[in-house]
């Protein structure tokens, strides 16, 4: 596999961003890993970080490098920082640039494929949300879309309110309730077309802050009968249950194996 960071400016933003990208490589010659690749371009999987992490959590946190070496998948972690993948009321417009400008340098940048079936996004707590949302909104996109551990309730955030997540989500939604518009996952999940949707993946500890959230977000699914793997079981908001999450949403999409 190929790790690289990757440095470059957004006209979107109006600043420099990084992203965090691992691409497959064959490497007979790599002693422990060998590594894998297909005769096209790569499927791509956009993983996105939570609250307080950045592009790099995921590399740091946990072996997803290791754990896509044999499929042959390459791997997009963009930046946003605490704007909950949304285009922020008193901030920038990170949905705008995650769901335009985003995949449109990714395609320039790097050899992986463009095709909708090969294309995935998974994300923890905030990146559960942001995956959803994306998914949600633009479900043409994806070949599957998975949320770990998702703060899928950001407009009823009480377990959550504590002056900081309030100040971020002044921030970022103003006064306005979220409830009913496009950054509310709820309201996008009763409003979808079943039909349309890609393969959904959700998956919360009973431990969790925001295990409820993800109850309620199943619920709703069963209700209007969307496609959707529950993968509820005992574990807290941690990398123990990230990592461990991470490798089962890995064996769940729909790949070419």
């Amino acid at each position: 596999m190929a790790l690289m960071r990757c440095d470059f400016f957004s006209e979107v933003l109006g600043l420099s961003t990084s992203m965090t990208v691992i691409l497959p490589q064959k490497a007979a010659g790599h002693i422990g890993s060998g590594g894998a690749i297909g005769a096209g371009p790569p499927p791509v999987l956009y993983l996105l970080h939570g609250l307080s992490d950045d592009d790099t959590a995921w590399v740091r946190r946990t072996s997803i490098e290791r754990y896509v070496e044999p499929l042959g998948l390459a791997v997009v972690m963009p930046q946003v920082h605490k704007s909950f993948y949304s285009d922020a009321v008193h901030g920038l417009p990170f949905w705008t640039y995650l769901t335009q400008e985003l995949p449109a340098i990714v395609q320039q940048f790097f050899r992986v494929s463009p095709r909708p079936e090969h294309t995935f996004v998974a994300g923890l707590s905030m990146g559960g949300y942001g995956a959803m949302k994306w998914a949600l909104r633009e479900p043409w996109r994806f070949g599957a879309a998975a949320s770990l551990s998702g703060a899928l309730a950001v407009s009823h955030p009480s377990p959550m309110a504590d002056p900081e997540f309030a100040r971020i989500m002044h921030q970022v939604f103003d006064e306005g309730p979220t409830d009913g518009t496009h950054d509310d996952v709820l309201h996008l999940l009763q409003s979808a077309d079943p039909a349309m949707l890609p393969p959904l993946y959700v998956s919360c500890g009973t431990e969790d802050f925001l295990f409820r959230a993800n109850e309620y977000f199943l619920g709703l699914a069963a209700q209007r009968e969307i496609n959707v793997t529950a993968d509820i079981r005992p574990g807290d908001h941690d990398w123990d249950y990230w990592d461990a999450g991470i490798q089962r949403v890995l064996g769940w999409l729909p790949l070419d194996r």
